[in-house]
């Protein structure tokens, strides 16, 4: 269960209410496996900051924290997500290369975009670097050269092209697109202010993606 506050005085009185349900309902709430994690603002960052008691026990203030496989930052930085992304990319291609280096290339194809083309929750990257881009990019690219017994130099645009496979950026696009028609089609209030605003930073970063305006 996440709560989600704006202030330390909003998020107390909201674990009042958790403690007082678990009260009336025989249950408990175990304050060890329960963490806080406070996202910077730019211009207003304490040195210190209130205890935030949960059951009579002072919670643990988290710098990262991994939240339906996402991984979120207190400094909403994407970059520690897409490194989670790299390596997990980098056992699943490795483990297709060992496994299975005497199949065809049909095959070999099939477990790729099986394995390897999921990328969750990569429509959610918005802050991040151009080096822990490039990083995850050049990763996905190198296993299919691996698994294709493909030069490393040779053009990665052309390998996708034959192999008739997306490439990273047509991946992205896709799941983009994905996200953007499920949020204007929701019925939730709170997303349906991501779809309604055009102004919204969220909102036109998706669009700018899937038009191919920045990548």
């Amino acid at each position: 269960m996440v709560l989600l506050e704006p202030s330390v005085d909003s998020i107390r009185i909201l674990l009042r209410v958790c403690e007082g349900y678990a009260l009336q309902h025989g249950l408990k709430y175990n304050a060890s496996k329960s963490e806080v994690l406070i996202f910077k603002a730019k211009k207003y960052n304490p040195n210190t900051l209130p205890k935030i008691m949960l059951g009579g026990e002072p919670l643990k203030i988290a710098k990262q924290f991994k939240y339906l496989g996402h991984m979120l930052t207190e400094e909403l930085n994407d970059d520690c997500d897409l490194e989670r992304e790299r390596r997990a990319l980098a056992v699943r291609g490795n483990m297709l290369a060992r496994r299975f280096a005497r199949c065809n290339n049909q095959v070999k194809l099939t477990l790729f975009k099986a394995y390897c083309q999921t990328f969750y929750t990569c429509s959610l990257w918005v802050s991040f670097t151009q080096r822990s881009y490039n990083t995850l990019r050049v990763q996905y690219n190198n296993i299919l050269r691996m698994l294709l017994r493909l030069p490393k130099h040779c053009s990665a645009s052309g390998m996708f092209a034959e192999a008739r496979a997306d490439d990273f950026f047509a991946i992205r696009r896709k799941r983009i697109a994905s996200m953007l028609k499920r949020v204007r089609g929701s019925s939730n209030c709170m997303l349906r202010v991501l779809a309604e605003r055009l102004d919204c930073p969220l909102t036109k970063y998706w669009v700018d993606v899937v038009i191919g305006r920045t990548k």
